[in-house]
């Protein structure tokens, strides 16, 4: 089920980025899912930081910012995260 929720949070997130997502009713179709279930998902993504806007000229959603989607929003211009080093 997680497994489901983050292959789709990625795919939503690489249509973004190709500007290729569609309307909700086209991505829906494209993910299989409802499209109730595409407005979760956006608000999900939003909920974590992602900038996402719809344009109705295009009819797709796209990020307002440069940036990637991880487990949130990555800004282009973001420093380098720190990873804490293991110990033995």
């Amino acid at each position: 089920m997680t497994t489901d929720i983050f292959d789709r949070i990625r795919r939503i997130d690489l249509l973004i980025r190709m500007k290729g997502t569609g309307t909700a009713a086209e991505l829906a179709e494209r993910l299989g899912i409802s499209r109730a279930q595409v407005y979760e998902y956006i608000n999900l993504m939003k909920g974590l930081g992602a900038p996402i806007k719809y344009c109705k000229y295009r009819q797709s959603y796209f990020y307002n910012e440069e940036g990637k989607f991880y487990t949130c929003f990555i800004h282009k211009d973001a420093a380098v995260l720190e990873i804490p080093q293991l110990h033995d």
